[in-house]
């Protein structure tokens, strides 16, 4: 019997043609929006020349809108692609509490540290760091550190809004707002 392991592939694997799928234009899987945030962040010339620091309120700059892919689009609704966000946080700087509303995402650090803090605790993102996040996933992202950071936020759908969340006193977590459309983090 075969399983798995068994299989071994013979000769170049490029010249089998119909055996690869075609390049996708648009990432489909978390897997493709998690390479699509190295890519970009490997590539300086992108993004380095862009940053600014605002010490009064947190910086952020849309790199790219994409919209949905041909033919992926629902009966009757708009096509909504991704989005890629720039972001800088001087020491001391903070989301606040929130969620991202129907988009998931993923944040990589590309200079400097963060901390990202939930409910389930604290955790330090250095230069590097990803974190994939679903549809309502709660946390508050804070620049502790003494030097400056920089972060790139992928988008999907595209950010719409961003409702903000009490601080957290007791079990229960209360909604006091929703940011709309050109805030991110």
């Amino acid at each position: 019997m075969n399983s798995d392991s068994d299989l071994q592939i013979a000769g170049d694997l490029l010249e089998v043609q119909h055996l690869l799928q075609p390049a996708r234009e648009h990432p489909a899987t978390v897997a493709e929006f998690a390479g699509l945030a190295r890519a970009i962040a490997a590539d300086r010339s992108q993004w380095e020349h862009l940053v600014e620091y605002d010490a009064t309120s947190r910086w952020y700059h849309r790199l790219r809108t994409v919209p949905q892919a041909l033919g992926s689009d629902r009966a009757g609704e708009a096509p909504i692609g991704y989005e890629v966000w720039l972001l800088s946080w001087v020491p001391g700087q903070g989301s606040g509490r929130h969620d991202h509303g129907p988009s998931s995402g993923v944040l990589t650090v590309l200079q400097g540290e963060l901390t990202e803090r939930t409910e389930r605790g604290t955790r330090a993102l250095a230069a590097g760091s990803q974190r994939v996040f679903a549809p309502g996933y709660v946390h508050e992202v804070v620049n502790d550190a003494l030097e400056p950071a920089v972060s790139l936020h992928v988008y999907y759908p595209g950010l719409t809004e961003m409702p903000m969340h009490a601080a957290r006193c007791s079990a229960s977590v209360a909604e006091t707002g929703t940011v709309r459309a050109a805030v991110t983090a």
